[in-house]
Order: structure tokens, then C-alpha cells, then sequence
């Protein structure tokens, strides 16, 4: 690939010619810092998955989700699951079960995801694409995945770039800094509040007690 750009103050415009000699255009902002000054204050918790249907989310395709004895589903692979409603800062409980070789993840604001994945027995992957890895940035200080067919969890917490990831219990990721967005991010705009969305393109995968804390 061939890049050519220019940056003008905070921002960034240039082309790509793409392998398949297909020019485009791009254009880019500086990444916002997002520190807070003050610690969070907790708002009262949200239950995002009710147990009974998929009221309060929309995907970005044809639905295959379904909602069977409680339990949230994706029985192959299909569309990503987005909550109607935006979050900026929070701290997220999701459990989850996925088959042999499956893989999901669940995308903070829609623009990083924590990877689910089967580690165990999936295709090998770099460590920081691994089971609750950020995606391509944070790999876990221990490897906390259960065999397939297992309910596990993750409590992430999530203020301005700064994410804490408990998997299973075990703290693996503390206070670390997401460095930009991750593959299928459905935006750049990193600044601004974001919805949670459940990658359902990558095979089977249940869902439940999805819940939020969002800041006050």
C-alpha cells in the first residue's frame, strides 16, 4: 500500500492506493487525551439485557439474535449487537459462553473491544489479541479463560482511556491507557459517548446479566 498525506495543524488529509491499485482518500483528527480531573461518581446500575427479548438494542444488519430461556444468543454468525443508548464513563458486568473455536468481544463506547475468544482450543493469536485482551493494544498479566462451553465474566471498568479488565474474577488489566480504537470500531470520534455493541460475526456466542454503572 502507498500512502501519501499532509498534516495542517490538528489535522491530517491524504490518499491510499490499496493493493489492488484502488486510490482513497482519508482524512484524520488528533486523538483527544480524555483525562479526567475528578474520580467518577457512580450513577445506579442498569440492567442492559432484560432476560426476556432484545428491547433497548439494534444491530447493524439482519438480526440472528435471539433470547432463549433467559439466555441472549447468537447461533452463528451474523450481526453486531448495539445498545440504543450511549455511555461515556462506566463500569460494565457481562457473562458469556462461547463453543469450541468461537470468538466475540465486547466493544467499550463501540470503539475498543475486549476480546472473547476461545484461547484454549481457537487458532493460536498473539497475546494481546487473546481472551481479555484489549484488541491489539492490552494483553492480559494472566490468561484467566475457561474451557468452551463454560459461563465466564468480565467487570470492565471504563473513565476516559483508562481501563481496568476483571476476567473471571482476576484483575488483568488495571488502570491501563487504550492507546486509539480498535479493528471494527464503529467510529473514530473517540470523544464522544458511545454505545456497547457484542460482535456477532465470528460464530456462536450467548449472553447474560449484561449490566452498566454509568458515571453521574
Amino acid at each position: 500500500m502507498d500512502f501519501e498525506f499532509e498534516v495542517s495543524g490538528n489535522d491530517l488529509k491524504g490518499s491510499m492506493v490499496y493493493t489492488d491499485g484502488v486510490t482513497y482518500n482519508f482524512t484524520g483528527v488528533r486523538a483527544p487525551l480524555m483525562v479526567r480531573e475528578k474520580a467518577p461518581v457512580w450513577g445506579a446500575p442498569i440492567k442492559l439485557f432484560n432476560g426476556q427479548n432484545t428491547k433497548g438494542w439494534h444491530t447493524d444488519g439482519k438480526n440472528q439474535w435471539i433470547v432463549d430461556h433467559g439466555i441472549l444468543k447468537s447461533p452463528h454468525s451474523g450481526a453486531n449487537l448495539i445498545t440504543d443508548k450511549t455511555f461515556t464513563d462506566f463500569k460494565l458486568h457481562v457473562e458469556f459462553r462461547y463453543q469450541q473455536g468461537s470468538n466475540s468481544g465486547v466493544y467499550l463506547r463501540g470503539r475498543y473491544e475486549v476480546q472473547i475468544i476461545d484461547t484454549k482450543s481457537g487458532e493460536p493469536e498473539p497475546i494481546n489479541n487473546q481472551f481479555s485482551a484489549v484488541y491489539g493494544f492490552l494483553p492480559p498479566n494472566k490468561m484467566m479463560a475457561k474451557d468452551p462451553g463454560q459461563w465466564q465474566s468480565y467487570d470492565i471498568t471504563l473513565v476516559g482511556r483508562l481501563v481496568t479488565v476483571v476476567a473471571n474474577g482476576r484483575t488483568v488489566i488495571f488502570n491501563a491507557e487504550i492507546p486509539g480504537i480498535t479493528g471494527g470500531a464503529i467510529n473514530s470520534k473517540e470523544g464522544e459517548p458511545g454505545p456497547i455493541l457484542i460482535q456477532g460475526d465470528h460464530g456462536p456466542i450467548d449472553f447474560r446479566n449484561i449490566t452498566i454503572t454509568p458515571v453521574k
